[in-house]
């Protein structure tokens, strides 16, 4: 499948190796609990280990589980377009739990850029209990990109 217009001729700033990296390195407090699967101008594909941290009452993985995948997926998928900015912050999320997610699998998370611009980046993820097909849970986040800093 042909990628989209919009991303024809957009380059990444950040490899996969780059992205892992970073995450290892400034993010190692959650690093071992995600892995970056696949990166391309405006999309990436991350992964969330499951385990017994992340489950709540009745079997199920929890929100906040969720909701950490997706905003770290958008966010890892705009630093691969504007560069190791670790300062890009969420401004906004919103994320409708779709059905139960299995207990026993991992999470895969397919996120993309809706739009990068200089301030603002728009995104949208869809998660998925890995071995099925329906999305578990779909999120829409927004963050905003630190201004770059004038050289004197």
């Amino acid at each position: 499948m042909a990628p989209p217009e919009r991303e024809i001729g957009m380059t990444l700033k950040m490899s996969l190796d780059d992205l892992r990296r970073f995450l290892r390195e400034r993010f190692a407090q959650v690093a071992d609990q995600f892995e970056v699967l696949d990166v391309r101008p405006m999309h990436i594909v991350t992964r969330a280990l499951v385990d017994e941290r992340h489950l709540r009452p009745g079997g199920t993985v929890s929100g906040p589980t969720m909701f950490a995948l997706a905003d770290v997926s958008v966010y890892l998928a705009v630093l691969a377009m504007i560069g190791p900015k670790a300062l890009a912050v969420t401004t906004n999320c919103s994320i409708d739990f779709m059905r139960r997610p299995s207990a026993g699998a991992n999470l895969r998370a397919e996120a993309r850029i809706l739009k990068l611009g200089r301030v603002l980046a728009v995104g949208d993820v869809l998660i998925y209990s890995e071995g099925t097909e329906a999305p578990v849970a779909r999120a829409s986040l927004t963050y905003s990109i630190p201004p770059e800093r004038a050289e004197h």
